[in-house]
């Protein structure tokens, strides 16, 4: 069989053929692929300016789900990687960005909540702050972020502050200051915190740090719970696929039942759900909303895998997380004395969910 050994490269030249028609061919296919490749490899963000890049970067952190998110967009290219670190994206973090699990923690993010806070990301504050405080033992530098946040008015940050304030976390006994903890909750009820608005409440009808108004507590504590069972019913209503209730009890898509083509059946259905979930108020439990920050999980999660010094005990409620930082900082429940709580607020919150099924009444538990 006779072959064409024209067409194959010689061996002194490795790239090029040995007929003149295929040399040509080969030359200038090589050159469209280099000319090909040139615009390949040219950046697409190079021409854009720096203000636009910044733009895009802080709308990407603001709706980030995750801190991958923002990681892997600065890995894109090194105008993103350097617009990720201006001080716009970085104070425009959202909390899902800055949410970091506590069996990842090092000194990386560390840094990165850091020159989040540094840039006047309140979130960042918060998040730092109370890391600092329960978790790191660095009382002075996490109490100085947490301010920083309630300055801007950070509604968690207040309440936090009060608790620390209302307990003397991080002192003794007698550095307990009860009515600027009276003050901050105030200020965190005023934004809308609904612990605070319990807190304030319970304070208010038992005279404890403020004067005794037991009108305006009962107030407090209505409203808080009013809220509270309106946000449930609205998370089982979006869960269940139900139109959210109207105030007196009726479901939008029962006013018009031919607009959105429901059965008797389905319209049966959402009242029935509409009704189970109005009759949950102050004392209902299957269903209430989530009321704890993303740092309250990270607390729960770092002290299960470290946990308190020996005598220091956990907040009872369990999405809590707050430790104690001397021994019988936090109050008992009046009956049973086997839990205890950082708050009033988590003590009503907890006995509702689950401590009322669990509360043996024990005499003298005091004494033990």
């Amino acid at each position: 069989m006779r072959t064409r050994r024209a067409c194959y490269p010689s061996p002194d030249e490795a790239i090029t053929f040995a007929t003149g028609s295929c040399r040509q061919k080969r030359r200038l296919m090589s050159t469209g692929a280099s000319s090909r490749g040139n615009d390949a490899f040219e950046n697409p963000f190079d021409v854009l300016h720096d203000d636009l890049l910044i733009s895009i970067m802080a709308a990407l952190s603001a709706s980030a789900n995750s801190p991958a998110d923002l990681a892997n967009a600065k890995m894109t290219c090194k105008r993103l990687c350097s617009a990720a670190s201006s001080r716009k994206v970085l104070s425009q973090a959202s909390m899902a960005a800055l949410t970091v699990k506590a069996s990842r923690w090092n000194e990386d993010s560390d840094k990165f909540l850091k020159l989040c806070a540094d840039a006047g990301n309140r979130e960042a504050c918060y998040i730092l702050g109370m890391i600092r405080f329960y978790c790191l033992i660095n009382r002075g530098s996490g109490l100085g972020l947490m301010a920083e946040a309630a300055i801007a008015s950070h509604p968690c940050a207040l309440y936090s502050l009060a608790v620390i304030k209302f307990n003397g976390s991080g002192g003794f006994r007698k550095d307990k200051v009860l009515k600027a903890g009276v003050v901050l909750c105030a200020k965190a009820a005023a934004i809308g915190h609904l612990d605070a608005m319990r807190e304030l409440g319970h304070c208010l009808q038992d005279g404890y740090g403020v004067k005794k108004n037991a009108e305006e507590g009962r107030k407090l504590l209505l409203e808080a719970n009013a809220r509270e069972a309106a946000a449930a019913r609205e998370a089982y209503c979006c869960m269940h696929g139900f139109d959210y209730a109207l105030s007196d009890g009726r479901n939008p898509g029962e006013l018009n039942p031919g607009k959105n083509g429901s059965s008797a059946s389905s319209r049966q259905d959402r009242r029935r759900g509409n009704r189970r979930i109005a009759s949950q108020s102050d004392f209902m439990c299957s269903a209430s909303p989530a009321n704890f920050h993303a740092i309250n999980t990270f607390l729960v999660e770092w002290f299960a895998l470290h946990p308190p010094a020996l005598g220091l005990r956990l907040c009872s409620h369990s999405q809590c997380g707050r430790p104690e930082t001397r021994k019988h900082e936090f109050r008992r429940c009046s009956a049973c004395g086997s839990v205890h709580y950082c708050s009033r607020a988590c003590q009503a919150l907890d006995w509702k969910m689950k401590h009322r099924y669990d509360c043996n009444p024990a005499e003298n538990w005091d004494e033990q």
